[in-house]
């Protein structure tokens, strides 16, 4: 399973082709996506009108889940223990990282850091 970044997200609802959003298809039609609030939080955040607010409901809706009981905690741990701050990796990025990390998940992200410092954590264990 999969957990997919905001970046990805993005070019999949622009339909931008040649994209990475190309994976992301696959990746759905595999089944193989999980939705973190986080994520859908942050897609949220950008809509430009009720349209986009409901294509992004409804594929929140549609995805399975995580627990996400405590990845607030984790991911500030995770910050901690990693310097991940200092590295230019938010919370938001280090929630994503907890989320992966705690439930064996792949990470799919154009972020350079969000990906530098999952493989970092991974790597450390």
């Amino acid at each position: 399973m999969i957990l997919v970044d905001t970046s990805i997200w993005i070019d999949y609802f622009k339909s931008t082709p040649g994209s990475a959003a190309e994976s992301l298809i696959a990746h759905l039609e595999n089944e193989q996506v999980v939705a973190l609030s986080v994520v859908f939080g942050e897609l949220l955040q950008g809509v430009r009108d009720s349209r986009e607010e409901k294509i992004i409901l409804d594929h929140w809706r549609n995805l399975p889940k995580v627990d996400e009981s405590d990845l607030f905690i984790e991911a500030g741990k995770l910050s901690y223990r990693h310097k991940l701050y200092s590295a230019g990796v938010g919370l938001i990025d280090c929630y994503i990282i907890a989320a992966a990390k705690t439930h064996r998940l792949d990470i799919l992200s154009l972020d350079k850091k969000l990906l530098s410092a999952f493989q970092l954590v991974k790597d450390q264990k």
